[in-house]
């Protein structure tokens, strides 16, 4: 269970990343309040995660499956390049994410 935990905690992890894109500088009170309360569920998330699992691995994977999610969706999204090096570089990212789920 612990690990569908910290999937969904990156999931919200990369809802309140983008999230941040449309708060305008908090300045769009809806957008705002989604945010926030992603950014709640996620470290709440990330917290019941961390009863079963190892503090360095899971916050490794919650960074990771944030970071692969909010780089991908920022290309799509918002326009941002979609390089050859870019994407090889979330491809090491991906591997790192799917290795310490092996070790761990």
């Amino acid at each position: 269970m612990s690990w569908i935990f910290l999937v969904f905690a990156g999931l919200f992890e990369i809802g309140w990343a983008v999230g941040l894109k449309y708060t305008d500088g908090f300045s769009r009170p809806m957008p705002t309040v989604l945010t926030v309360a992603s950014m709640i569920v996620s470290l709440g998330l990330l917290g019941l995660a961390l009863r079963d699992l190892p503090v360095g691995t899971a916050y490794a994977i919650w960074t990771g499956i944030g970071t692969v999610g909010t780089a991908v969706l920022g290309m799509w999204l918002f326009g941002e390049p979609a390089t050859a090096m870019r994407l090889a570089c979330i491809g090491l990212i991906v591997s790192g994410i799917v290795g310490l789920k092996l070790v761990a």
